[in-house]
């Protein structure tokens, strides 16, 4: 069974972890999110892939999902000092990743060859794709500020401003990769990981065109990134509570509505499941937690098997 993985931010990022765990690298390719790279430093940044790619081969910061593990800062403190920007926060080894992708790219390198090149240093046997080598800037409407890009937002603005809608900036060029066409010509699945819907999904689903092709796998199944009422990490609740919408995993499944064969909720949300059905989606209550890797490999193991059942 060939299963593709959806992915953005550190939710994203575990369930990927938990796939990798279980399939061979020639059964598993993650499509990542790539509009909420951005220029910083006179470097390109590109946060979701690197945060894929650092928790598959094990490097990433336990304690918050993203970055390096033992991470220290003194380029970024000696920034600050001569009155450079701070808000990101860049480590010395995240920084010699920035480093090296930006003077690839000057080179006339794709960031498909690069990130191959990358996880083939790092480690890591499963294919990790960019959903695109063309550009696409993530921008926030908000009530505020107007429009922000994304991590203007995110990071220097703590995810404050209140949110109106968004925008990607440059999609109408952005075409699928070689790569990431094959990918889905192969898949038997379409796996949505646990990511925000909004930001992290989204770009990726108008790039690759799902919701208006025909020739999309037998089974697209997704994993509420939303559990109670509220997401494990990140603002996707409160968007979809500042865009009059109620935060649950219902709303994740209207979000996907038309796309889904299957959708996974939590064990906290089994009574919302009766209300998924008139979706036309089958639906897997599961504990969909990942405190560990434990629970990383055992929620995978309970995707693979809803897989079975469509």
């Amino acid at each position: 069974m060939n299963i593709v993985a959806l992915a953005g931010g550190v939710g994203g990022a575990k369930l990927a972890d938990g796939l990798a765990q279980l399939l061979p690298p020639e059964a598993l390719t993650i499509i990542v999110n790539t509009g909420d790279d951005f220029e910083h430093l006179g470097l390109t940044i590109s946060p979701d892939v690197d945060t894929v790619c650092y928790t598959l081969a094990g490097l990433a910061n336990p304690e918050t999902g993203w970055g390096r593990a033992d991470e220290t800062f003194e380029a970024l403190e000696n920034v600050r000092a001569l009155g450079g920007p701070d808000w990101f926060r860049l480590g010395d080894k995240d920084l010699a990743t920035h480093l090296e992708r930006t003077r690839r790219l000057k080179a006339g390198q794709t960031l498909t060859q690069i990130t191959r090149d990358f996880c083939q240093a790092w480690g890591v046997r499963h294919t990790i794709l960019p959903m695109s080598d063309d550009p696409v800037q993530t921008m926030v409407d908000t009530v505020e500020f107007g429009e922000l890009p994304f991590q203007e937002y995110f990071v220097r603005r703590k995810c404050e401003p209140k949110v109106k809608g968004f925008r990607f900036a440059g999609i109408e060029s952005a075409r699928p990769t070689p790569e990431v066409r094959e990918a889905l010509e192969r898949a038997d699945a379409i796996v949505i990981c646990p990511s925000n819907p909004w930001v992290s999904i989204d770009p990726i689903l108008a790039v690759l065109q799902l919701r208006s092709t025909v020739h999309c796998p037998p089974s697209i199944i997704a994993v509420s990134p939303i559990i109670g009422g509220q997401t494990v990490k990140g603002p996707a609740a409160k968007m979809y509570a500042e865009m009059g919408i109620t935060p649950s995993a219902l709303a994740i499944a209207e979000h996907y509505k038309n796309l889904l064969t299957g959708f996974i909720l939590d064990t906290t949300d089994a009574h919302l499941a009766k209300d998924v059905q008139p979706v036309n989606v089958q639906t897997c209550v599961t504990n969909s937690l990942m405190k560990s890797q434990t629970d990383r490999r055992r929620l995978a193991q309970d995707v693979l098997n809803f897989i079975q059942t469509l």
